[in-house]
């Protein structure tokens, strides 16, 4: 199975939720079923993580030094099992890019059956970003379950 989270820019929330998927799901022993990657609407190849997110992820025993931006692509997106979006419009975007996923996207928040997006952290400060990676933390626990429950 493979998992996508998009964002905008792939350098905070989705990132962020990339790390915290991967841990969640090898805390359940299912890293080697459900691979994780993430994704960007509005980015270009190859930029870090945002420095807050970086840390932020430090702090919690994860690395993100070695993240690189993916922009978001038709091909990754059909080579998704299971799409979860940042935001309703990034929802749409990913529609657009690819009409036939429509049944396989969902909001993060949505699919964990929270509702609501995930705000944007970039350009706040460091604990705007530790606020929103706990906010990601909790959304991934409960889409996690979610996906146990329905494979």
């Amino acid at each position: 199975m493979r998992l996508l989270f998009v964002c905008t820019g792939n350098t905070c929330r989705s990132s962020i939720a990339e790390i915290l998927a991967r841990r969640e799901l090898e805390k359940r022993g299912l890293s080697g079923r459900v691979e994780v990657l993430s994704a960007g609407t509005s980015t270009v190849f190859g930029l870090p993580a945002s420095h807050h997110a970086i840390h932020v992820m430090t702090d919690m025993s994860l690395d993100l030094h070695g993240h690189r931006s993916t922009m978001l692509s038709r091909e990754l997106v059909e080579s998704a099992d299971l799409v979860l979006t940042m935001t309703h419009g990034h929802r749409r975007m990913v529609e657009d890019i690819c009409p036939g996923a429509a049944p396989r996207v969902y909001t993060l928040a949505g699919y964990a059956g929270a509702g609501g997006d995930v705000p944007d952290p970039f350009g706040g400060d460091r604990e705007i970003y530790r606020a929103c990676a706990a906010s990601l933390q909790r959304l991934i626990i409960l889409a996690v379950d979610r996906l146990l429950r329905e494979s």
